[in-house]
């Protein structure tokens, strides 16, 4: 199998607090020598004034005043990085409970999730929360990092009762690809090089497992869906009857001669051209941005959406979804929020809460129907127009949906179509 190592890599940290991911993230910095000098001199210069010899790793991603003087992650931290095999973007989400909706919006858009457990400590409370809602998510790949082996004496029989517990919970799970790496993030133990401390680990370390994960199978290829985002006149020479509907193609395949209809219209066409940028291709694919253009002369805006004539999702006004409360304020009974899906917007409304998740045990709530912030449940939705729908697990793209309160502009919620 090929492994596509030039394609970008998002991936999201997760764990409990204290349990090192924010070191994890500055020892991969750091030891894979993606951090700027002047970064570096900074953060060097922090260290001494904090007491401590040489670089505190965690420093190059607690980037809130807050967070470095409590010594914890608050925001979601964005960072980038680069190797000579791929490019990296790293989401690292908070470990405090009540911060789970970071956790939920950084990891939304996420290949992989490193789940760090802390060696003495084992599998906990937040392990489970956390690995929980990466199932929720449908994120393709786990990677699980028992850290802190230093302080356990690198020890082999530690590291695989941590296997055991963490599989008990999560084979109630639906998570597809699980990895187990022993790591010491202060140390450097197997995040870029291979650790002399753990010489019976016969597997890779973090950071390759990382550059060879194989991920061009997680996109959807068999669904093809277009949300329209805009429409092209040019109006110039040599494009006077120029009609482009531009976007970028959530999932599937997309060929000149194509079959495809227009959602939610039904009108049907096939396609006539395909241009990304300055160039006409035969064939685009996900997650291209192109502009396409019909045959036919269909009336088509924003929010409509072009599919494959045999494969077309369902058109529906009324769906259930598996929402995640982000707002501070609680649900109000009746009350109309825009739902942004793809590109099109609606009016919607909450019509019921169906039950509560708890996310520690993983068990329903029937009884409480309040919703507040980090809360995760399954409700029904109503909006004013049909919206053209999959499944979260068919398709991340087409199966999530954002609210947003109509008098604050806030978003207020996310949520997985079921």
């Amino acid at each position: 199998m090929k492994i596509d190592t030039n394609q970008l890599l998002r991936f999201t940290t997760a764990g409990s607090v204290d349990d090192g991911k924010s070191t994890l993230i500055g020892r991969l910095l750091y030891d894979s020598k993606s951090i700027f000098e002047d970064q570096l001199a900074a953060v060097e210069n922090s260290s001494k004034q904090k007491g401590i010899e040489g670089v505190d790793l965690a420093m190059f991603t607690d980037g809130l005043k807050d967070e470095r003087e409590q010594g914890i992650t608050i925001d979601v931290a964005y960072r980038y990085f680069t190797t000579p095999k791929r490019k990296f973007i790293i989401a690292d989400t908070p470990g405090h409970i009540q911060y789970t909706r970071n956790m939920v919006t950084g990891a939304s858009t996420a290949n992989a999730a490193v789940v760090l457990i802390d060696a003495r400590h084992g599998v906990i409370e937040q392990t489970k929360r956390h690995t929980f809602i990466a199932s929720l998510l449908n994120i393709p790949h786990i990677i699980v990092c028992v850290n802190k082996m230093d302080l356990v004496d690198y020890s082999e029989e530690v590291f695989n009762s941590i296997i055991e517990q963490f599989e008990e919970f999560s084979s109630k799970l639906l998570i597809k690809d699980v990895r187990y790496i022993p790591i010491s993030a202060l140390n450097g133990d197997n995040v870029v090089n291979r650790s002399e401390n753990m010489s019976w680990f016969q597997g890779s370390p973090m950071l390759h497992e990382l550059e060879t994960l194989h991920i061009s199978s997680d996109i959807n290829k068999i669904d093809a869906r277009f949300p329209v985002q805009t429409v092209l006149r040019p109006q110039r020479p040599g494009f006077e009857d120029y009609r482009g509907y531009a976007g970028r193609i959530a999932s599937g395949i997309y060929r000149v001669g194509d079959e495809v209809s227009v959602l939610p219209s039904g009108f049907n066409s096939k396609i006539k051209s395909i241009n990304a940028g300055e160039a006409e291709v035969e064939e685009a694919f996900a997650p291209m941005s192109v502009a396409m253009t019909l045959e036919d002369d269909i009336d088509i805006s924003r929010g409509d959406m072009i599919v494959k004539k045999n494969n077309q999702p369902e058109l529906s006004q009324e769906f259930d979804v598996m929402l995640c409360w982000l707002n501070n304020s609680p649900v109000k009974p009746r009350t109309k929020y825009s739902i942004m899906h793809t590109s099109n917007e609606q009016k919607a409304v909450i019509k019921e809460v169906v039950y509560k998740m708890d996310v520690n045990t993983f068990k329903r709530n029937d009884e409480d129907k309040d919703l507040k912030m980090n809360d995760i449940a399954r409700i029904k939705l109503k909006t004013s127009h049909r919206l053209m729908l999959d499944s979260y697990r068919d398709n991340r793209n087409t199966g999530s949906i954002i609210l947003v309160d109509e008098s604050t502009k806030e978003t207020v919620a996310a949520g997985m179509i079921v």
